[in-house]
């Protein structure tokens, strides 16, 4: 039983790392800022017959967009989308090289972007060396490969998540700022308004004087 309970730990410690190695050895997944006029790009080197998908969503800033471009070695564009919100675009390499994609907000005069990018290479290697052979997996096995599969979905939903909840926070503090500026000038208003009507009905009940002319006979 002993025996057993080290087995079933020590798969277990092989599912939990080759899940923290899965976002680093299949592509790349990053959160950056994107000044107003500017234009970042990436470089990724991908194996011809890949298969990669590139998916991005704007988080903060102006109007949630952003302009993408995805070019293969030879500079031939793939994918290209002006002033998108997010997307997501799969495709397979037909050739060796570096593969490049931009995002661009030289639309922008003042609005600065937040952008997140998650670019996948490939499929994940198998959690065992010899899982694709002939013979069924054992119990344990199977169970860490499900393991293995619900963990990956979970990371992509906590990361759709952190997304939205970051999107709706600055959408809140952005909120909060325009009620507070308008109540500012409001009140401001407000007061203007009020000395105003002071002055003016002080200047109804004043005493005038009054200029009396005496025609002599």
């Amino acid at each position: 039983a002993c025996s057993g309970h080290m087995i079933s730990f020590r798969v277990l410690l092989q599912v939990l790392w080759a899940q923290l190695l899965c976002g680093w050895v299949l592509g790349s997944e990053l959160t950056f800022e994107l000044p107003d006029n500017a234009k970042q790009c990436f470089y990724e080197d991908v194996i011809v017959g890949t298969k990669c998908t590139l998916e991005f969503q704007v988080v903060t800033g102006g109007h949630y967009d952003v302009d993408c471009r995805l070019e293969d070695p030879d500079g031939t564009t793939l994918y290209k989308e002006m002033k998108k919100q997010y997307d997501s675009f799969t495709f397979t390499a037909a050739k060796n090289g570096t593969f490049k994609f931009c995002f661009s907000n030289e639309f922008s005069t003042f609005t600065h972007k937040t952008v997140y990018f998650d670019f996948q290479v490939g499929d994940d290697p198998p959690l065992f060396p010899n899982e694709n052979r002939v013979t069924a997996l054992t119990q344990c096995e199977s169970a860490c490969v499900s393991i293995h599969e619900a963990l990956k979905s979970v990371i992509d939903y906590q990361t759709h998540f952190r997304l939205r909840e970051a999107q709706g926070r600055s959408r809140a503090e952005d909120l909060n700022t325009r009620v507070a500026f308008w109540s500012i000038g409001e009140a401001i208003i407000l007061l203007v308004v009020s000395i105003s009507q002071v002055v003016l009905l002080r200047s109804f009940f004043s005493d005038r004087k009054t200029t009396t002319t005496r025609v002599g006979s």
